[in-house]
């Protein structure tokens, strides 16, 4: 097994994870808002320094690709890469969505095997990004941002239960009624809980190229302008 810092900053919940043979060693939560690029640098710099403290070689940095913030991505993204350059760890991108379904997948709770997963993380406005796995992590509906309407699952939900999963399926709780809908909205995604999907790449040799990867932006950034800007902007 190996020594895996953890970073996940693809929501206003900002993580940073130690984690060795399967244990989780460090931990640091900010859900203050969207201080990625005040608290990061110091939260991953107490990891690698409690891993230092205790003679442990850093192997590899499992980073939350997206979909997610475009702010918030491009911050983890560097921060990861700046830190596998320094040290000569691997780069380990997992889905933001995958990682989303692993506190319910290894949770108690007794799951259909014909279950599906829809994790949700908030895209603005009315729309999420979101997915459908099956139990596996298998693919079955391809990652988009989309905006929900009452009936968009219905033909899965037909035919077995959904699990809508995360932040982003809050908004949608109120609008997708079907009974065989099932809800875990308080889950959101936290650096500790890649662990399982970073040592399985890792284990498939499954790494990125540090000087050319890339987030999963999902949609391009679009800047925003207040109101008070418009107002004062000149007349053409």
């Amino acid at each position: 097994m190996s020594c895996i810092l953890h970073i996940e900053t693809a929501t206003n919940t900002c993580s940073v994870a130690l984690t060795q043979d399967g244990v989780c060693l460090f931990e640091q939560i900010d859900e203050q808002g969207p201080n990625h690029a005040r608290v990061l640098a110091p939260f991953a710099e107490e990891a690698l320094s409690f891993a230092e403290s205790h003679a442990i070689p850093l192997d590899a940095v499992a980073v939350s690709m997206g979909p997610g913030s475009y702010t918030g991505l491009r911050i983890g993204v560097s921060t990861a890469k700046g830190i596998c350059y320094g040290r000569g760890a691997k780069l380990v991108p997992v889905p933001t969505l995958q990682l989303l379904t692993v506190p319910l997948l290894l949770g108690t709770e007794e799951m259909p095997d014909d279950a599906l997963l829809c994790p949700m993380i908030d895209a603005r406005r009315m729309e999420v990004y979101c997915t459908l796995y099956d139990r596996a992590l298998r693919e079955v509906m391809l990652t988009r941002a989309m905006v929900v309407e009452p009936h968009t699952f219905d033909a899965w939900l037909d035919e077995r239960p959904i699990y809508f999963i995360g932040p982003g399926s809050a908004k949608c709780r109120d609008i997708i009624t079907h009974p065989a809908a099932r809800w875990a909205t308080d889950i959101r995604p936290l650096a500790r809980h890649m662990m399982p999907l970073a040592e399985r790449a890792l284990a498939r040799g499954e790494e990125a190229d540090v000087a050319y990867f890339e987030p999963f932006y999902l949609k391009e950034f679009v800047a925003t302008v207040s109101k008070k800007d418009v107002l004062h902007m000149p007349a053409h």
